[in-house]
Order: C-alpha cells, then structure tokens, then sequence
C-alpha cells in the first residue's frame, strides 16, 4: 500500500507544478488546499528539496518550487525517494536487492517469479510517467 508520506508528496509536486506563477509555492497553501497536516509536509518537502526535486525561498514570499521542468522528473525517482524500493519484496528489488531469509531457492521460487512480474509492470508504468503527467488538467 502507499504511504501517506509518498501520497502527500505527489499530491504537493503536483501542487506546486501547476502553480502558475514563478513564485514560490508556500506550505501552507499546500497544506490547505491538499487537506495535509502542515507539519508533516514541511518533513516531505525538506526530503523532496534534499533529493533535489525542490528548492526553496526564505522570506516573505518564500515557499518551494521545482527545480526541474515537470517533465524531468520519472515517477521512478520520486517513488524511490518517498517510497524506498519499488519492488514488494527484496529479493527482486533492482536497486535494494537482499535474499529473503526464508527462501532455499530463489529461482524456483513461485513468489519470486510473480513479483518479477510485478515489479516488472510497475517500473514500466512509473518510467513512463512525469510529474507533467500528473499535472495536466
């Protein structure tokens, strides 16, 4: 299931992207018009700004805004980063692969061989998928 981190961070991206304006989009604006508790968006959005999805104006008209067009930035990235691994187990996780402790033969495995298959579609949908996407109206 997602996380309300990674849903809340993809409801404020998409926020902020479709702000008009050249001015930085603030918190609370968000918070409001997404219905997000202030606090844990600003913790969202500090990890946004850290993986450098974000940046952000100190000030009075200071807030977050992308630092790259909405059609830079995969879904694949953002996922990862709110999210962690894409895949639902580690053993076939590209990018956090570890063996499932429970596990004699991973290749025989009738699980293994399924989330392959998950984690095959999923990448498939999020690689194909921008914050432009999301965005448009």
């Amino acid at each position: 299931m997602l996380s309300k981190k990674t849903k809340y961070g993809l409801k404020a991206l998409t926020y902020i992207a479709r702000s008009k304006d050249e001015i930085p989009v603030q918190v609370g604006e968000i918070a409001k018009s997404e219905q997000i508790p202030q606090k844990f968006l600003e913790s969202i959005l500090l990890t946004l700004r850290k993986a450098g999805f974000l940046g952000s104006k100190k000030g009075k008209h200071g807030g977050y805004y992308l630092r790259k067009e909405p059609s830079e930035i995969l879904m694949t990235e953002v996922m990862r980063v709110l999210e962690g691994p894409i895949a639902m187990v580690p053993c076939v996780s590209l990018n956090f692969y570890e063996k499932c402790d429970d596990c004699v033969d991973e290749h025989a495995c009738s699980v293994h061989k399924l989330m392959i298959q998950v984690r095959d579609s999923t990448l498939q949908v999020f690689r194909n998928t921008t914050l432009a996407d999301l965005s448009s109206k």
